[in-house]
């Protein structure tokens, strides 16, 4: 098994050598991994890997080497526990990709508000599986648990078709976690591309050639000499898109907070929602309570900073394009005019976006917010976030 290891790590491109695998021969027999695939893990990867660039090739092959080694549990009768949330919706209505052709948007965004209106003056009642009313599980544009091409939804706990163009609910987001740390290593490697270092504050490091030097010249009396610190003087100002469709990414983005968290000491960072507007915030837990202008933001940071958003950029057009459109309140101004502002302020600036970049095409709010960043739209991965910090190191 562990010649397996070792010789699947050389064909991933991996170079491990003999002797370090000698090594971990020698510290298993020690007793170091204390028969645990858990504690193997990381001593292996702690005595073959010795570039953080190939801790995620790494990963995988010991997946794929040791795949099923600590299962659990009975299959049978892990598919035989059926939720009970599962039982509570069987009313939801799932349609056939025919069926959903036939059902007809109402023609634009004014049309649909103007139609909501008029059924809410005129709905006495609750409804269940129809075409019109406001209800649940049927084709109507308004209500829960339904579908419809572009709809508003109403008293539903949370996305299933992703069609819905206003949201009428009190939803909570919770705030990216900064302490996780697994993946974020690779993520730090690339963020790194991103410097400008200076030496600022008290003298506190050993400056070792000027010791020698110092103490040369002294005729061999030892003369320390310090300085201060190393620090990225780089200053960043970052825009985090949470909830909704971001849900599926929420690993990915705390991964990417905490890096960032600790490569950059001048780091400002603000929560919105599919698209910036007239307000921010850094609270996803009081984000009703304490919201922050985004005219403030605009007029508090200096042009030195460096601008970037990370969404998914998938939301309806009319939330980039129409005043009234944001999916959750009633915004005086279009997203775009927002957009533009952060852009004049910051013109160094990139969105990263964590959706695979051969989906981009098929999402028409994500071609239009790669539009309005001229084409500064980078995947959130390794390759992507390297070519987004060259971009904003020009």
């Amino acid at each position: 098994m562990f010649v397996k290891l070792f010789t699947a790590l050389r064909e991933a491109g991996v170079p491990v050598s003999l002797n370090e695998y000698l090594t971990l021969l020698g510290a298993v027999q020690k007793g170091c991994a204390h028969f645990s695939v858990d504690d193997f893990y990381y001593l292996s990867r702690a005595a073959l890997v010795k570039d953080e660039r190939h801790l995620d090739r790494f990963d995988r092959v010991f997946g794929t080497v040791f795949e099923g080694l600590e299962g659990g549990g009975d299959a049978d009768e892990l598919l035989a526990q059926i939720p009970e949330e599962w039982l509570r919706k069987l009313a939801e209505k799932f349609l056939t990709d025919e069926e959903k052709q036939k059902i007809q948007s109402l023609g634009g965004w004014d049309k649909l508000m103007e139609t909501l209106k008029e059924r809410l003056a005129e709905q006495k009642e609750r409804h269940q599986g129809g075409s019109k009313w406001i209800g649940t599980a049927g084709t109507s544009p308004f209500g829960a648990y339904g579908y419809n091409p572009e709809g508003i939804r109403i008293g539903q706990h949370e996305s299933r078709h992703r069609r819905a163009v206003k949201v009428w609910d009190k939803r909570e987001f919770k705030n990216l976690d900064d302490t996780v740390e697994l993946g974020t290593r690779n993520i730090k490697v690339a963020l790194r591309r991103l410097r400008r270092f200076a030496r600022e504050g008290a003298a506190t490091e050993l400056d070792l050639d000027d010791t020698i030097r110092s103490t040369a010249h002294h005729g061999g009396m030892l003369d320390i000499k310090m300085v201060p610190e190393r620090h990225n003087t780089v200053k960043v100002l970052l825009f985090f898109d949470i909830g909704g469709s971001m849900d599926d990414h929420v690993r990915t983005c705390a991964e990417l907070f905490s890096a960032v968290r600790t490569e950059f000491k001048h780091l400002e960072y603000y929560y919105f929602h599919n698209c910036v507007y007239e307000y921010v915030w850094r609270d996803n837990a009081r984000r009703h309570a304490e919201r922050i202008p985004t005219w403030d933001v605009l007029h508090t940071y200096g042009s030195d900073y460096k601008l970037i958003f990370v969404g998914d950029a998938a939301m309806s057009p009319y939330e980039i394009v129409y005043p009234g459109g944001s999916v959750e309140h009633w915004n005086e101004e279009a997203g775009e005019v927002w957009m533009r502002r952060l852009l004049a302020t910051w013109p160094h600036a990139v969105w990263l976006n964590p959706t695979e970049q051969r989906y981009w095409q098929f999402t028409q709010s994500t071609q239009m917010l790669r539009q309005i960043m001229d084409g500064r739209m980078f995947p959130l991965t390794l390759e992507g976030l390297d070519a987004a910090m060259q971009e904003l190191n020009r």
